[in-house]
C-alpha cells in the first residue's frame, strides 16, 4: 500500500511537471479533476464509480462530472480521503464504500470499520447468513415445546403446523430476498434495509413491531434458559436458597437477563466468533438425540415413557389429543411459530457479505429448508418412540389388571392410574425435557438448549435496540427519540438496551413460556404481513426504482403471504389481531401525516400516490367545467413567498384543502434562480398547501405572461390571478407602472379572473431581515388570527359572474373568519332603491350564501368633496405629462396631443373625468361605512385596454384604498356564471 502511495505521488508530481512544460496552445490540457483526464475527456463513458462514489488511491473521484463542469470551463478538484467538501463543491462528501468490513456481532452492523493493520473479512452465504438464521430458528421451542406440541396435535397436525409456518417464512424470505437484491444499502439493521426499500411509512411501522417483538423474544429465550437450568438443578436435588419454588423461574430469568444486559453493554464482538461453536454444539445435541432414540431401552427409561421406535406408538401419536386451555390447532401454532422467526438475521450484516444479492436469498431460504426438515424429523422420531403419559414409577412395570388400555400395556407397563388422576409427571404431554430424557447423553442436549437460548437471546438483545435506534434517528415518531441516542465510537444505543431490558423483565415476570411465545407469534405475523404487502405494493406501483434481481420473487405470492399472515393472526386470537391491526393503521396514519424528510423519500407508497394522482389528473380531462363544481384555482404572484406572507395567507385561506394554489416568482436574471426547496419548506411549515414555481424573464410582465400560459396541467390549472397591490407605484419608473397594469389586462385576455390585495401596512415584512426565509420565526398576519365579529364588507358594484361574492363566502367558511358577518353593498338609482334591495336579498337567499345584510347605495352622481379632489390632483401631478391642471377646475383643461405611453395627459383626464369623480365619491363611501371592517371586498374597476394610461388607473385604485385601516381586495371575474340557483 505504501509503494502504491509513493507511485501515486510520483505520478502526481510528474503530472504537474508535464502541466508546467505543456505549451499554452495545446488543444487538450489536463483536467484538474484527475491527472488521467483531459478536458475533452470530461464527458466520459459509463462508470460504476459515479454510482458508487468509489475511493481510488486515497482520492475521492467522481468518474462523472457535474453538468456545470461539463458545460463551462470550470474545473473540480479531487479531494483527499476524509477531506470535507468545500461549500458549493459538487463532489459529495460520502464515506468510502468498501466491499465489506470487520465481522460484527449478529446484529451489530453499524459503525464497525476495518481495524488498522487487519484486512477486512467478508462472509459468504454459509457463515454470513445460513448459520446465523439457523441458530436463531433453532430456539428453545425446538427443545422444550416441540415434543409437547407433538403430543397435543399428533404427528400429522404437528407436521401441518410446521409446514404452514414454513410456508409463511418461505414466502416472507422470498420477499426479503427481493428487497435485499433490489439495491445495495449502506450499513444498518434490517429496519434500515426494509424502510429504505419499501419507504419510511411502512418501514417505521415494521421497525416498531420488530423492536418490540425482539424485546419480547429476549424474555422467551431467557425463560427457556431458566426453565432448563431449574430442571437440571432439580434433577441433581439442588434447591436455590430462600426462593419460593413458585417464583424460582422469574428470579432466575431476571438474573440471566441482567447478565445478558451486561454482556450487551460491555461488548458482543465475541458472540460473532462463538457462532460456529454454538452451531456445532447444537448439531452435536441433535446427533446425541438421534443416537439416544436408537439405543436399547431399559426399565428406567421405559418408566419415563420411552420404548424405542414402535409402530403402535407411531399410530397412537399420529392423531391429536388436546389437553388444557391451549389445546387447539391454532393454540399450538401460536406457540410454535415463534421458533420460525429468525429469517431476517442475515440481513443484519448485509454490509459484511461478499455478495449480499446472492448470500441473503440462498442463505435465508436454505436455512428455512434445513430447520424445517429438522423440526419435521424431531417431531416424527420422538412421536414414534415415546408415549404421551408415564408415571416414572418403577412399580407400574409388570402390573396387569385386565383394564389397561394405554399403548404401554403391550410392553408390560400400566400408567392408567396416573393418567386417570392427571398426575403423570413424564411422557410427551407432561415433561418439557423429553428430548433430554431420550438423548444418549442428556447434559449434551441441555448444552444445546443453553446454546440455542443464549445465541437467540443475545441476537434479539442486540437487534432490538439497533432497530429502535435507526427508527429514532428517522424522527418519524415523537418522544421515542430519547432512546435513540448513541454513545461511544460505535454510537451504541445504551438507552435502547435499557428499554429492551425493561420490556424483557416485564414479560419474564409472567413466567409462562407458552404465553410469551403466543404474543411473539402475533407480532411477527403482523410484521411479516407488512413486509409481504410492501413488496407487493412496490411491484404494483411499477416504480422504476423497484428492480429486484431475485428470479423466484412473485408479487402475487407476496400478496398471498400477506393475506395468509392476517388470516392466521385472526384465527389465533381475533381481538389481539384487531388491536395489532389498529395499532399498525395508527402508526401508518401518523407516518403519512408526519411527511418524512427528503432523505427518507423514494418509497413505493409515494410511487403509488404519484400514479394515482396521474390517473386522476388524466381522468379530469374528460370533466367539463360546470358552475356547480367551480372553485378558484389561484396563480399568486408572490415572488419569494416569505416576502409576502399576508398575500400567501389570504389565498391559502381560500384554497386550503379544496383548491389549487401556485405561488409564482418571476426573476429578472437567470443566475438569480435558486432552489425552490427552501420556499416550499417555508410554505409547509406555515401549513399552506401550495405549489411553487419560478421563471426567468427580462421583464415582470413577460414572466407573468409565461406563468399564466404554462402554469398548471390539464384541468388542474389556474383560473384566478392574485397579486399584491403595487405600493410604490408613485416612486418607480412609468414603464414599471405600465407593466403592472398590463398584467391585469393580460390576465383578462388569458381568461383569468383577477384579484388585487392591498394591506394597510403593505404586504412585505417591515425589514429585509424579516423577509428572509425562516422556518422557525414567521411573521403573523391578519389572515392567521381570529377576527371575531368584525364585518366583511362586499361592494358588489359590477356583475362579473359571482366571483366577488364567492371569495368572501369561502373566506368566512374558514375557522378564523367563521364569525364574521358579511355585509353586501350594491348601487342603484334612487327611485329603485327598495326594489333593488328586495331583488338582491332574494338572490342571495337563493344562492344560499348565508349573507343577510344588504345595503343599497344610491348612484354616485354628485361631485366629490374638495379634500378628495385635492388628493386626486396631487396623485395625477406625479405622472402629468406637462404642467398640471388648475386645482379644483378639471373641466378647464384643454385637449392636448396624446401622451407617451403611461403618462397622464389632458386628453386622458378629460375623457375619464366621470370615472375619476366616481372613484373619489366611492372612496368617501368606504370611509363612511367600512372604516372598521375586517376586510373590504370590492369589484375591480374594469376598463378597455387603451381607455386610459396605467398611471391614471393606478390613481383610481389609490383613491379607493388610500387611508383605509382595513385590507381591501379588488376582484373581477371572467364574466362567467360561478353561482347558480338551479340544480342542473
Amino acid at each position: 500500500m505504501a509503494s502504491q502511495q509513493r507511485d501515486y505521488e510520483a505520478s502526481t508530481l510528474s503530472f504537474h511537471q508535464e502541466e508546467e512544460e505543456q505549451p499554452s496552445g495545446r488543444d487538450s490540457p489536463k483536467c484538474s479533476l484527475c491527472p488521467c483526464l483531459t478536458y475533452k475527456d470530461k464527458d466520459t463513458g459509463p462508470s460504476s464509480g459515479f454510482y458508487a462514489r468509489s475511493m481510488v488511491l486515497g482520492w475521492l473521484c467522481c468518474s462523472c462530472l457535474s453538468l456545470e463542469a461539463l458545460h463551462s470551463n470550470t474545473t473540480e478538484r479531487c479531494m483527499p480521503r476524509g477531506e470535507p467538501p468545500k461549500p458549493g463543491s459538487s463532489v459529495a462528501s460520502t464515506s468510502a464504500e468498501e466491499p465489506c468490513t470487520q465481522p460484527h456481532s449478529q446484529d451489530d452492523s453499524e459503525n464497525s470499520g476495518a481495524r488498522p493493520g487487519k484486512a477486512p473479512l467478508c462472509f459468504g452465504w454459509v457463515m454470513g447468513v445460513m448459520i446465523r438464521c439457523m441458530l436463531h430458528m433453532w430456539s428453545v421451542i425446538l427443545y422444550l415445546r416441540l415434543p409437547w406440541i407433538t403430543a397435543q396435535a399428533g404427528i400429522g397436525l404437528t407436521w401441518l403446523i410446521i409446514l404452514l409456518s414454513a410456508s409463511v417464512t418461505t414466502i416472507t424470505g422470498m420477499s426479503i430476498s427481493a428487497i435485499s437484491t433490489n439495491s445495495k444499502v449502506k450499513a444498518g439493521s434490517k429496519f434500515f434495509l426494509i424502510s429504505r426499500s419499501l419507504g419510511p411509512e411502512l418501514g417505521s411501522s415494521i421497525g416498531i413491531i420488530f423492536a418490540f417483538a425482539n424485546s419480547v423474544a429476549v424474555a422467551m429465550h431467557t425463560v427457556g434458559f431458566a426453565e432448563t437450568l431449574l430442571d437440571l438443578l432439580r434433577d441433581h436435588k439442588v434447591q436455590l436458597l430462600n426462593i419460593d419454588p413458585e417464583n424460582e423461574l422469574q428470579v432466575v430469568g431476571m438474573v440471566i437477563v441482567t447478565i445478558l444486559l451486561g454482556v450487551a453493554l460491555a461488548s458482543v464482538e465475541w458472540e460473532s466468533k462463538a457462532q460456529i461453536i454454538f452451531f456445532f454444539l447444537i448439531l452435536l445435541s441433535f446427533i446425541n438425540y438421534l443416537l439416544g432414540t436408537l439405543l436399547p431401552t431399559n426399565p428406567s427409561r421405559q418408566a419415563t415413557g420411552f420404548f424405542g421406535y414402535q409402530g403402535s406408538i407411531l399410530l397412537e401419536n399420529m392423531v391429536p389429543q388436546w389437553r388444557g386451555p391451549e389445546g387447539s390447532f391454532f393454540g399450538m401454532f401460536s406457540i410454535f411459530f415463534s421458533s420460525a422467526t429468525g429469517l431476517l438475521t442475515g440481513t443484519n450484516i448485509s454490509e459484511d457479505l461478499k455478495d449480499p444479492a446472492t448470500a441473503i436469498p440462498k442463505g435465508t431460504l436454505l436455512a428455512i429448508m434445513w430447520t424445517t426438515l429438522s423440526y419435521l424429523g424431531i417431531s416424527a422420531t420422538i412421536g414414534s418412540c415415546m408415549i404421551r403419559d408415564a408415571s416414572g414409577n418403577m412399580t407400574d412395570m409388570g402390573v396387569w389388571n385386565g383394564s389397561c388400555l394405554g399403548p404401554e400395556c403391550q410392553y408390560g407397563w400400566d400408567f392408567s392410574s396416573c393418567r386417570e388422576r392427571g398426575s403423570c409427571l413424564y411422557g410427551l404431554s407432561n415433561h418439557y425435557q423429553a428430548m433430554s430424557m431420550v438423548s444418549a447423553f442428556s447434559p449434551l442436549t441441555s448444552a444445546g438448549v443453553f446454546c440455542a437460548a443464549l445465541s437467540s437471546a443475545l441476537s434479539c438483545f442486540v437487534s432490538a435496540p439497533k432497530v429502535f435506534q435507526w427508527l429514532c434517528q428517522d424522527k418519524l415518531y415523537p418522544v421515542i427519540g430519547f432512546f435513540g441516542k448513541g454513545y461511544g465510537k460505535k454510537h451504541e444505543p445504551l438507552r435502547g438496551y435499557l428499554f429492551t431490558f425493561l420490556i424483557a423483565v416485564g414479560f419474564i415476570l409472567t413466567g409462562d413460556l407458552n404465553t410469551i411465545a403466543a404474543i411473539i407469534s402475533n407480532f411477527y405475523l403482523c410484521s411479516y404481513a407488512l413486509v409481504n404487502f410492501g413488496c407487493f405494493h412496490a411491484s404494483l406501483s411499477q416504480s422504476p426504482g423497484w428492480r429486484p434481481s431475485f428470479c423466484w420473487y412473485s408479487p402475487w405470492l407476496s400478496l398471498l403471504g400477506s393475506l395468509l399472515c392476517l388470516l392466521i393472526m385472526f384465527l389465533l386470537n381475533w381481538w389481539a389481531a384487531l388491536i395489532a391491526v389498529l395499532l399498525i393503521l395508527l402508526l401508518l396514519f401518523y407516518a403519512f401525516h408526519k411527511k418524512p424528510g427528503s432523505d427518507l423519500q423514494g418509497s413505493s407508497v409515494q410511487v403509488g400516490t404519484y400514479r394515482m394522482a396521474l390517473s386522476y389528473l388524466v381522468s379530469l380531462t374528460n370533466v367539463q367545467d360546470h358552475v356547480k363544481n367551480f372553485r378558484p384555482q389561484c396563480l399568486v404572484l408572490t415572488g419569494p413567498p416569505s416576502q409576502r406572507p399576508a398575500l400567501v395567507d389570504f389565498v391559502g385561506a381560500l384554497t386550503k384543502k379544496t383548491s389549487l394554489m401556485i405561488c409564482g416568482n418571476v426573476v429578472l436574471e437567470p443566475q438569480a434562480i435558486q432552489e425552490s426547496e427552501n420556499h416550499v419548506n417555508w410554505l409547509n411549515v406555515r401549513k399552506i398547501r401550495s405549489f411553487y414555481t419560478v421563471i426567468s424573464a427580462p421583464r415582470l410582465r413577460s414572466g407573468a405572461q409565461s406563468l399564466m400560459q404554462v402554469a398548471g396541467l390539464g384541468q388542474l390549472k389556474p383560473n384566478l390571478l392574485v397579486l399584491g397591490y403595487k405600493q410604490n407605484w408613485q416612486e418607480v419608473q412609468i414603464s414599471a407602472v405600465e407593466d403592472y397594469v398590463g398584467i391585469l389586462h393580460d390576465a383578462l385576455d388569458y381568461n383569468y379572473g383577477v384579484c388585487i390585495l392591498r394591506m394597510p401596512g403593505g404586504l412585505s415584512p417591515a425589514t429585509q431581515h424579516q423577509a428572509q426565509v425562516s422556518l422557525h420565526r414567521q411573521p403573523q398576519t391578519l389572515f392567521q388570527s381570529r377576527q371575531g365579529w368584525r364585518t366583511v364588507d362586499v361592494y358588489w358594484l359590477s356583475d362579473d359572474g359571482g366571483l366577488t361574492m364567492l371569495i368572501p363566502y369561502l373566506l368566512t367558511h374558514t375557522q378564523k373568519w367563521a364569525r364574521c358577518p358579511v355585509r353586501v353593498f350594491v348601487s342603484s338609482p334612487r327611485e329603485q332603491l327598495e326594489d333593488k334591495h328586495k331583488e338582491i336579498h332574494s338572490l342571495l337567499r337563493r344562492f344560499s350564501l348565508g349573507f343577510q345584510h344588504v345595503t343599497v347605495l344610491p348612484e354616485l352622481t354628485g361631485k366629490p368633496q374638495e379634500t378628495s379632489q385635492k388628493a386626486f390632483e396631487d396623485l395625477v401631478a406625479l405622472h402629468w405629462l406637462q404642467k398640471p391642471p388648475p386645482k379644483g377646475n378639471l373641466e378647464s383643461t384643454s385637449l392636448n396631443t396624446p401622451a407617451p405611453s403611461g403618462y397622464i395627459s389632458e386628453q386622458d383626464l378629460q375623457a375619464n373625468q366621470k370615472q375619476s369623480e366616481w372613484h373619489m365619491c366611492l372612496h368617501e363611501v368606504l370611509r363612511q361605512y367600512s372604516q372598521d371592517a375586517a376586510l373590504i371586498v370590492m369589484s375591480l374597476p374594469l376598463i378597455p385596454r387603451s381607455a386610459c394610461p396605467g398611471a391614471l388607473y393606478m390613481t383610481w385604485l389609490e383613491m379607493l384604498s388610500r387611508g383605509l385601516t382595513s385590507p381591501i381586495a379588488f376582484i373581477h371575474g371572467k364574466q362567467q356564471d360561478l353561482l347558480t340557483t338551479y340544480c342542473q
